[in-house]
């Protein structure tokens, strides 16, 4: 494996990262399952960054992937596509957005590219809403609006972002209020940085539980409140259900439901392929066909990748897997609380995305980031057959994302793993931590 990582790391840019000390080479999956290249059998509670959203290796995605490949694999949008249309169609019929239109991207970061582009183009401005702690991906309009330094290497945007309160509870400022006057702190304060504005701003974009911040998320509802005053501004918002979106959070289809309106714009990806290259944008007619400019996609529902997708979502909704996740996510979620271990500050989060943020012991509250006890445990859980991912603004919050298909016994295995892994990384009393 060391002689696969010299090589990674000789033509690779340095600022991919690996995870572990000694990373691994994933060699195959099946269903929750993946093994490594020496043969090493891992319980897959990240999928490959929420992405693989039903199971390794299904039958339906693999054998759709193959009959599209025998055909044709690339035509591009200049052409009809009939696996994008179906797929377009079966999105937009549960989208919840009216009288929607869908189009096809490769990633989460083009469709929250899109997005802007759609929202900032119907009136000339270039002023956009963002979360604190937000990721909307890896582009250069995205990075500047994403509210996590971590992920922010350029202060240089096309864009002028203004960064508001409401997508995170355990360390805000307005942490010990009740929900009721969480929100209304929230609105008070996107109120106030409006009112710093000319009045030309185009959209909020807002992750309903933020991914890469750390499973963060403000009280049911804040985000609907935020919808009442940017309407009656006319300012549009998008949703970037690119990790909340297709049933994880088990309650509901889409992350943005939870909150009592309606968004302008929805991007999603990751899950919805399966593995497959595939994001894109959801919007009413009104806006997707207002763009004052010819446009295409290269890639974009590309036939090979709308097969494997359509394949993938016809699978979730018959086997209704969100349902699955609203059952077995409580199982990981009330057992890490009940757990107690002391580097414990937080647990959240809802169906299959729960986040675990670790802290100093002893540091009070909300505690004392912990991201050396992060790497620790995610190594622990790695040497005890389970892959989880880490996050947070201080890279102390494990992200827990198994695919929706998760079994109750394989939710007490992961359980049992990461609550050992999490008690060996408690620091012997009068010890370093």
């Amino acid at each position: 494996m060391s002689e696969l990582y010299d090589r990674t790391r000789a033509v690779l840019p340095s600022w991919l990262a690996l995870y572990y000390a000694e990373p691994i080479e994933l060699d195959h999956g099946s269903g929750r399952h993946v093994w490594d290249a020496d043969g090493n059998r891992y319980l897959d509670f990240f999928g490959g960054i929420l992405t693989t959203m039903t199971e390794h290796a299904l039958p339906a995605v693999t054998e759709a992937v193959a009959a599209q490949a025998a055909k044709i694999v690339h035509s591009s949008t200049l052409y009809l596509n009939r696996p994008m249309v179906e797929l377009c169609e079966e999105i937009a019929e549960v989208s919840g957005i009216p009288d929607a239109k869908v189009f096809l991207t490769t990633s989460g970061t083009e469709a929250n590219d899109a997005a802007l582009l759609l929202a900032s183009s119907r009136n000339g401005a270039n002023q956009i809403l963002a979360l604190r702690n937000s990721y909307h991906g890896r582009s250069f309009s995205t990075i500047g609006i994403t509210g996590n330094s971590a992920w922010s290497p350029t202060s240089l945007s096309p864009f002028q972002t203004y960064y508001v309160h409401g997508g995170q509870r355990y360390r805000s400022p307005f942490a010990h209020l009740s929900d009721e006057d969480f929100v209304e702190a929230c609105v008070a304060d996107l109120e106030d940085v409006l009112d710093q504005t000319d009045g030309r701003v185009a959209a909020l974009i807002a992750e309903p539980i933020q991914g890469v911040g750390g499973f963060t998320s403000g009280p049911d509802g804040v985000l609907g409140a935020f919808a009442e005053v940017l309407r009656a501004r006319n300012i549009l918002w998008i949703s970037d259900e690119v990790q909340t979106g297709w049933g994880r959070t088990g309650e509901h289809f889409w992350g943005w439901q939870a909150h009592g309106a309606t968004p302008d714009i929805v991007t999603f990806a990751k899950g919805v392929g399966n593995g497959l290259s595939m994001g894109g944008v959801i919007a009413p007619a009104s806006i997707m066909d207002n763009l004052p400019a010819n446009s295409i996609s290269t890639f974009g529902g590309s036939p090979i990748t709308s097969a494997g997708a359509l394949a993938n979502l016809r699978h979730l909704r018959e086997h209704d897997l969100q349902a699955n996740a609203a059952k077995v996510g409580p199982i990981l979620l009330d057992g890490l609380k009940a757990a107690r271990v002391p580097v414990v500050g937080d647990v959240r989060g809802k169906g299959l995305m729960i986040g675990v943020e670790l802290v100093e012991p002893g540091s009070g509250t909300p505690g004392r980031p912990a991201p050396a006890l992060a790497t620790v445990v995610l190594e622990g859980c790695r040497e005890r057959g389970l892959l989880v991912g880490k996050g947070g603004l201080h890279g102390n919050v494990l992200r827990i994302a198994p695919p929706l298909s998760l079994t109750a016994d394989e939710a007490e295995e992961g359980l049992a793993i990461l609550v050992d892994a999490l008690e060996a990384a408690v620091p012997a009393k009068g010890g370093p931590s």
